[in-house]
């Protein structure tokens, strides 16, 4: 019994000591947390440590021919250890530095930059931000020799933060393509997010230390882990090309107050884009570049499409383009749809050649509907030879697919045919129709079009991206006989605006009517695609333009010339097209100046250095030529008679002639021809009057 209770009271004692083990233990984390707490989380602060990420150098954007389109550049944010610097280099360099930093930021005085300085060395701060402005490494270079500064970090203190910006030395230029990044350096569109992955790099690692005021301190202590610095891209991108396309296309939309447009430029035996360009006007009136309608831009192309239809027929068929065919009155009825050509009363009865350099819808669609009615899927298949069906990855993402029916889709009717062959039914963007093009000026070999050709670790290639292998689209007869009405289009049909003395345009006008809400409006798709020049193709483009105003709604008043001037420039500025000419091939030929108003005609004349004289002080004037000089002579000036306009252009006759009270109905083109009130007549017996120009 006495060992029962000698253990009961050890095992008593045991107990109780337990409880004040416990007891000791609460009352201890009671005192660290309340009575002690704010003295321990204070020392904590200088003893957190933890790695952050060093990030790496985003690779750059390269042109052609190694421009670069995008970098990035260094940036630092300039702070101090102030505790580091002993007592001597601090007294010695404090006042110069405080004035170089006062007068550098301008933010604060000498006084207050010093003051700033000290009072963060008394309170033991390990850390000072001594302004929050970025610096550029020049800057950098240049305040590393400034007082304390220059005994760098061990001995002066000196933290240069090292952070990066995306810089583009073209500014805007190719915007949309080259792409933009996020606040995490990731790209968002275009190159920088397609080739994000070799832009990128791999981020290395620093260790810091958390001080005090919340601020996390670099500690170089041998432990950080250097980042890998991302890859080169290179493009096709011609900085030159992509300047003349924009300024090009950014001036026909003005001209023509339209919604957006976009304009592509190939290589054509490599398929290289060597400019891209889209534009669409804000709710400001302004053009930006804010959406690739190049390459994801889906529409009804209209007549563009028509080479294809046109393609498919030769290849398929032995008839001549020289065979004529009946267009009719400018209507036709196919099966219960109603066609229209653009010509009122139509063109009547026209060669094969003639339906394709008019644009006539109706002979297009008869072509195709009277021999592939029975087997459309032989014309489909037509169409996808030709790389309609292309769903290419194409080098940026976001690239759209063609949507070409079949003939055995339920929406397929039998009006699909016809309406198809000229451009409606199905959508496309301005790549695949570009590419098409570029394959007929390639002898009839497509070629995926490429955009980036090499990945690139400072001079190192990394990855080349080769052409894809040519494919024969037609035989060689059909492409010849192609390229031929390609050229007729610019010589003597829908295009004839654009033809040029110097050399041979061939392309394809396109005006397609838009839909809204699901119904067709009077609103239009122009474009204009060809190469050039045609007999020695070098480039094809393709030219877009949506919903231009002013009047003017076809693609050969508004989308052509902005494909002949980017033409014109490439050709004067290539060496190869465009040769410096002898001195002796140059003849001088009197230009015909014949009336006009005297002041504008004086200053043109004397631009030119030509020798001109006035003989009359009259405002209008018509020109005398005796041995090379001019002579002004007074155009008859008495406000009651009739005026002799002959000459004048329509402008300045219209001017002079209502400026009398004369209504004006005019017909042609040119310079004034005739008019059909003689002049010195009395005004007061007429009141309109009918000029001809020639």
């Amino acid at each position: 019994m006495n060992i029962k209770k000698e253990i009961l009271f050890r095992v008593r004692i045991v107990f109780a000591l337990i409880i004040l083990v416990s007891l000791a233990i609460i009352f201890s984390i009671f005192d660290l947390q309340y009575n002690q707490g704010d003295y321990w989380e204070s020392k904590s602060e200088n003893i957190n440590f933890r790695y952050d990420t060093l990030k790496a150098s985003r690779g750059n954007i390269l042109s052609d021919d190694g421009s670069i389109l995008a970098t990035s550049l260094p940036f630092y944010k300039v702070a101090l250890d102030p505790s580091i610097p002993d007592k001597r280099i601090l007294e010695d360099g404090i006042d110069s530095l405080s004035l170089l930093l006062s007068s550098f930021f301008n933010d604060k005085s000498k006084n207050e930059y010093k003051k700033l300085i000290l009072s963060a060395r008394e309170n033991e701060r390990e850390y000072l931000l001594l302004n929050g402005k970025k610096i550029g490494y020049q800057d950098k270079k240049k305040m590393s020799k400034w007082p304390i500064f220059r005994m760098g970090r061990l001995k002066g203190g000196i933290l240069f933060e090292k952070m990066e910006e995306r810089y583009r030395p073209f500014s805007k230029l190719g915007y949309r393509t080259i792409g933009s990044i996020d606040e995490n350096n990731n790209g968002t569109v275009g190159i920088e997010y397609s080739y994000n992955s070799y832009l990128d790099g791999k981020d290395g690692e620093v260790l810091k230390q958390k001080i005090a005021g919340n601020y996390w301190k670099p500690i170089y202590d041998g432990t950080e882990k250097q980042p890998q610095n991302g890859f080169d891209v290179v493009t096709t991108i011609n900085v030159n090309l992509q300047d003349i396309a924009e300024s090009a296309l950014l001036r026909g939309l003005i001209n023509n107050d339209a919604d957006y447009g976009s304009v592509i430029l190939m290589d054509v035996e490599s398929g290289e884009i060597k400019a891209i360009s889209n534009f669409s006007k804000n709710k400001f009136g302004y053009y930006t570049e804010n959406y690739n309608y190049a390459i994801q831009g889906m529409h009804e192309p209209g007549s563009t499409f028509k080479l294809a239809s046109i393609l498919a027929y030769i290849e398929d068929s032995n008839r001549s383009i020289y065979d004529s065919i009946d267009t009719g009155d400018g209507e036709f009825r196919f099966y219960t749809e109603i066609m229209k050509d653009h010509k009122p009363g139509g063109y009547g009865k026209i060669t094969i050649k003639e339906v394709f350099e008019k644009s006539s819808n109706i002979g297009i669609a008869k072509i195709i509907d009277n021999h592939f009615k029975k087997k459309p899927e032989v014309y489909l298949e037509y169409i996808k030879k030709f790389g309609f069906n292309k769903n290419f990855e194409f080098q940026i993402y976001g690239a759209s697919i063609p949507a070409i029916k079949n003939s055995t889709d339920s929406t397929w009717s039998k009006v699909s045919l016809p309406w198809i062959a000229h451009g409606y039914e199905f959508m496309l963007t301005p790549l695949h129709t570009l590419s098409f093009y570029n394959a007929v000026a390639n002898d009839g070999y497509y070629i995926e079009p490429k955009i980036v050709k090499e990945i690139r670790n400072a001079n190192k290639s990394v990855k080349k991206f080769k052409s894809s292998n040519k494919l024969k689209i037609a035989s060689n007869s059909a492409i010849k006989t192609a390229i031929k009405l390609l050229e007729g289009v610019v010589q003597s049909g829908t295009a004839d605006n654009i033809k040029h003395s110097n050399y041979n345009i061939a392309g394809k006008t396109g005006t397609a009517k838009k839909v809204v809400n699901g119904k067709y409006v009077n609103q239009y798709y122009t474009s204009f695609a060809g190469f050039f020049p045609s007999e020695e193709p070098k480039y094809s483009c393709i030219v877009v333009i949506d919903n231009p105003k002013k009047y003017r709604i076809y693609g050969s008043d508004v989308a052509a010339p902005v494909f002949k001037e980017i033409a014109d420039k490439i050709f004067i500025s290539d060496k190869k097209y465009f040769k410096e000419m002898e001195k002796n091939d140059i003849k001088f030929t009197f230009p015909r100046i014949r009336s006009g108003y005297r002041t504008d005609l004086v200053n043109l004349s004397n631009n030119l250095g030509l020798a001109n004289h006035s003989v009359t002080n009259n405002e209008w004037v018509k020109t005398k030529i005796i041995d090379n000089s001019i002579f002004w002579e007074g155009i008859n000036s008495k406000i009651y008679l009739v005026p002799n306009v002959v000459g004048m252009t329509l402008k300045d006759a219209i001017f002079i002639l209502e400026s009398r009270g004369l209504n004006v109905s005019f017909s042609g083109r040119g310079r004034v021809l005739k008019q059909s009130i003689s002049p010195g007549k009395l005004i007061k017996n007429y009141k309109k009057i009918t000029i001809r120009l020639g």
